[in-house]
């Protein structure tokens, strides 16, 4: 035990005195603008990613993430508090260790761990006694109890709680979100051990303001998957409805607008054309399959995730009507999609609704294009692949039909009005009722 508190006391020493070294483990839309928010604390950081290109920007001071500004990403480079490598052997520099890697979901919709499980076992290998390690990747309930930790004690021959500690702390992260950036949100943390909280509250407060403990890992899980099990449960029921107020010929936006004004017990949530991002597709499934291991069926979820896979087949049906009105089908037809991000303003398309429609109607024989102003090429699921056109008069003109898939700021929407010969309104830009505009 006075070994374990000498290790204890000698990571809080090297935390207050900001003589610590952290080791951030994937350098994509989390672990790099974690990674740069530590260094512009004075915090030593080594960013560890397999991607050779993304290593050589970092270290050329150049952002691939919209989240992360040049100016900061030059200023953590520029002080030498903040490299990245691909020299995983490195970890035995680092005095705490956070995991920011992947967690899909496989072909059958399953969990997929495989990155988590690389990330764990290379860190056992090389980690030194008296570590710090937390897991920020989303995953199910139990895992950094079940496997996490029991991986890093396998690998490495150390003891956790006493040679190593553990924790999870979900990251939070809103690409393209000028208010709330990992600084300014509350950040969850639960671990294994009395002393695994205080180091990892010591240590994080150096890159969050405000750190939220709870009782444990397996909570601070389950509070992640919460969040987003609630939107998609939420923005499914809504996408469900608009359908219905469609045929119903009811204007959803204008009936959610009016319940909106009750000041408790509603909160809105406005149809799209399905839903997108790494987080509210992908997450509720991780809940849904641990359910299944304590015998339990989260129908809920399920329900929710199908109504979500079908929109874009939906979307290509609600297109497929508007051409029917100027006496077009889809095979042959032109059809213009603005905006292929997962949502306004930012160049992520990580299961962006965008795609999977336009995988829809090119196997219904369409003739695609697409203009996106952040992203300026795109390989959709089905491996279509297609370079963004110009936003202009002539590109909008020269489509049967524009679908409004994302709403950019970016885009004259009076320019497309007048230009268009029809218009799909996947976004509910414009308001009032026009002949020539298919509202979803």
């Amino acid at each position: 035990m006075e070994d374990a508190i000498s290790l204890k006391e000698q990571l809080l020493q090297k935390i207050h005195s900001r003589n610590i070294t952290v080791g951030v483990v994937g350098q994509g839309y989390v672990g790099l603008p974690l990674a740069v928010n530590f260094a512009l604390a004075d915090i030593p950081v080594i960013g560890f990613e397999k991607d050779a290109k993304k290593v050589e920007w970092i270290n050329g001071g150049r952002s691939y993430i919209a989240d992360v500004s040049e100016n900061e990403l030059q200023s953590a480079i520029g002080e030498g508090r903040l490299c990245a490598t691909e020299d995983f052997a490195r970890i035995g520099e680092c005095d705490a260790v956070i995991i920011c890697v992947p967690t899909p979901l496989d072909e059958f919709r399953k969990p997929d761990l495989k990155y988590v499980e690389d990330a764990c076992t290379t860190v056992g290998r090389y980690m030194k006694k008296g570590v710090f390690v937390c897991l920020e990747s989303t995953t199910f309930p139990t895992t950094t109890e079940d496997y996490v930790a029991p991986t890093l004690e396998k690998v490495s021959g150390y003891k956790k709680e006493e040679d190593f500690w553990v924790a999870f702390s979900p990251e939070r992260v809103d690409p393209g979100n000028q208010k709330f950036t990992i600084r300014n949100t509350v950040k969850i943390i639960g671990a294994l051990s009395p002393d695994g909280m205080e180091i990892g509250m010591d240590l994080y407060a150096y890159a969050v303001e405000t750190l939220h403990p709870v009782s444990s890992p397996r909570v601070a899980e389950m509070a992640k998957i919460l969040e987003n099990t609630y939107r998609l449960v939420n923005i499914s029921l809504v996408n469900e409805l608009a359908l219905l107020a469609n045929r119903m010929d009811i204007n959803l936006w204008e009936a959610i607008d009016a319940a909106k004004t009750k000041p408790y017990g509603f909160q809105a949530f406005y149809p799209g054309p399905g839903i997108g991002g790494h987080c509210i597709p992908l997450d509720p499934f991780y809940l849904e399959y641990i359910a299944t291991r304590f015998n339990f069926d989260l129908t809920m979820i399920h329900t929710a995730g199908q109504i979500n896979t079908l929109m874009p087949h939906r979307m290509m049906i609600r297109i497929n009507f508007a051409l029917n009105r100027i006496g077009k089908a889809l095979k042959g037809t032109r059809i213009l999609f603005l905006g292929v991000a997962y949502k306004p303003d930012i160049s992520d398309d990580r299961e962006s609704p965008a795609l999977k429609i336009i995988d829809e109607v090119v196997r219904k024989g369409a003739i695609v294009s697409y203009c996106d102003p952040y992203i300026p090429f795109i390989k959709t699921e089905a491996g279509h692949t297609f370079d963004s056109v110009p936003f202009d008069e002539s590109t909008i003109a020269a489509a049967d039909c524009v679908v409004i898939t994302t709403r950019h700021s970016r885009f004259n929407y009076e320019l497309i009005l007048a230009n268009a010969r029809q218009i799909v309104d996947l976004q509910n830009v414009y308001k009032v009722p026009h002949e020539r505009v298919v509202k979803l």
